[in-house]
């Protein structure tokens, strides 16, 4: 962003830049999104919109942090830290967490893995940390152990191999339009469990 809002109403006038540039991209693609139309959409001048942003990419940018947040909020519903449940249960949970995060709007999610030119998520240190140690918590504790026991370049080494595959699939889905069928979700859980049961005779 150009500057962060600081006062209520800066905020808010943010907030309805972002929300109407996020209709605007998921219903016209990258190639006609446009500063003009959001915001039109948004009632505010071009000028107010430059305040905050100096151009389209920066808006997209802003639009897929939201959607990051969006991510963790979901799995953070799935989360199961204890590891109390029966692993069937708590992989069921978690994947049941991956989909809702990328069914919130999937045009959306389309049009920002697919179209937009947007950094790598690297760039996104803090998202990525958390998002890998989700998986670290459900490998680590499928094992009997905690995310921060021995062996824990093992378990990072395959928190990060999980979830590039898990997400691989899941983002194909999306493209298909087949997040919502129940086939998608029994095949991610048994594609999960069977890594980590495969992971856990591995140690036995």
């Amino acid at each position: 962003m150009r500057k962060a809002p600081r006062q209520e109403r800066s905020r808010a006038t943010v907030d309805v830049i972002v929300e109407a540039a996020t209709r605007v991209l998921a219903r016209r693609g990258w190639a006609r999104f446009t500063t003009n139309e959001i915001a039109a959409v948004a009632g505010v001048s071009v000028g107010s919109l430059y305040q905050y942003f100096p151009d389209k990419l920066a808006i997209a940018e802003a639009i897929r942090q939201r959607h990051l947040d969006e991510v963790l909020a979901a799995l953070s519903a799935a989360d199961d830290e204890s590891g109390a449940l029966p692993l069937g249960e708590r992989v069921g949970r978690f994947v049941d967490g991956v989909i809702a995060a990328h069914s919130i709007d999937q045009a959306l999610h389309r049009v920002l893995v697919d179209e937009v030119p947007l950094a790598a998520r690297s760039a996104c240190p803090e998202f990525e940390a958390e998002y890998q140690r989700r998986y670290r918590v459900l490998v680590a504790t499928s094992t009997g152990g905690s995310a921060a026991s021995n062996g824990a370049d093992s378990a990072d080494t395959a928190a990060r191999v999980l979830s590039a595959a898990v997400e691989g699939a899941v983002h194909a889905a999306a493209r298909r339009g087949d997040l919502a069928t129940p086939a998608l979700r029994t095949e991610l859980v048994r594609l999960v469990l069977a890594y980590l049961r495969d992971r856990q005779q591995a140690r036995e």
